[in-house]
């Protein structure tokens, strides 16, 4: 084996590159020895870059030298239903989807960001809206995040409204469904016992929980994706808006 010793490497002209072997070749690094990279570099770098968070919709654009990336898309929350007087409880929205893909962007250098609005809460006796939709676009890979369904309305004396459904992800390597509002039948205000109309809750938000009878307000969740509560009290009351998505990108060289 030969070897050669030498303190520096340059080109023969002053703008020329130097070429280390061919391809297929493989260079082998001992253990112990050190690489100190002091200008720029190409290929070398490798590991976590960046990570770019968005809570609106925009753009993606790839940071320089990135070649993956991990996506993560959160639907927004449903958002509750109106009580109705005399003791008819709104429906609690629900959570909304998650998704969640890695993807090679070597070709791709930007991307659309779409992040869903936590849907609004019922006003008068209406019902409360679904949550929108969180979608990462490229051209190539699409992944979305589904808002979790609003709350029904209740009926004057006669019924409460239904729980807004969870949503699920679409297009991930994994999805992950939302959870459905949770609801229990009011009982007379008389009785110790409170009845829950409770906001679903999403991969990265949690469902806002009722408050007790008589406390009125219907509530909105916290985090990302988080269905709003339903309220139960001596007056008819408005529904709360459920929040809003987020889409999470993180990139590796």
């Amino acid at each position: 084996m030969s070897e050669v010793k030498t303190d520096k490497l340059s080109p023969r002209t002053a703008s020329g590159t130097v070429t280390l072997g061919t391809s297929g070749d493989t260079f082998t690094i001992p253990s112990g020895v050190t690489i100190t990279n002091n200008g720029s570099s190409s290929g070398f770098d490798s590991g976590l870059a960046n990570r770019q968070v968005f809570t609106s919709s925009g753009t993606y654009t790839k940071t320089s030298g990135v070649t993956k990336i991990i996506v993560e898309v959160q639907g927004a929350g449903g958002g509750s239903g109106a009580s109705e007087w005399p003791y008819m409880v709104g429906g609690p929205g629900g959570g909304g989807g998650y998704a969640n893909k890695f993807i090679d962007v070597s070709s791709i250098s930007s991307s659309t960001i779409t992040v869903g609005a936590g849907g609004a809460g019922g006003s008068s006796t209406g019902a409360g809206s679904n949550g929108g939709n969180s979608i990462y676009a490229d051209g190539t890979n699409t992944v979305t995040g589904n808002g979790g369904g609003g709350g029904g309305k209740a009926s004057n004396n006669s019924s409460n409204g239904n729980p807004g459904s969870g949503n699920t992800g679409v297009g991930g390597d994994f999805n992950i469904e939302g959870q459905r509002g949770s609801m229990t039948s009011p009982v007379n205000p008389a009785n110790t016992i409170n009845p829950s109309a409770d906001g679903g809750s999403s991969f990265y938000g949690l469902g806002a929980v009722q408050k007790k009878y008589n406390t009125p307000v219907a509530r909105s969740g916290t985090g990302y994706g988080a269905g709003a509560s339903a309220n139960w009290s001596n007056v008819s009351q408005e529904g709360a808006d459920g929040t809003d998505g987020i889409v999470i990108i993180t990139e590796y060289k």
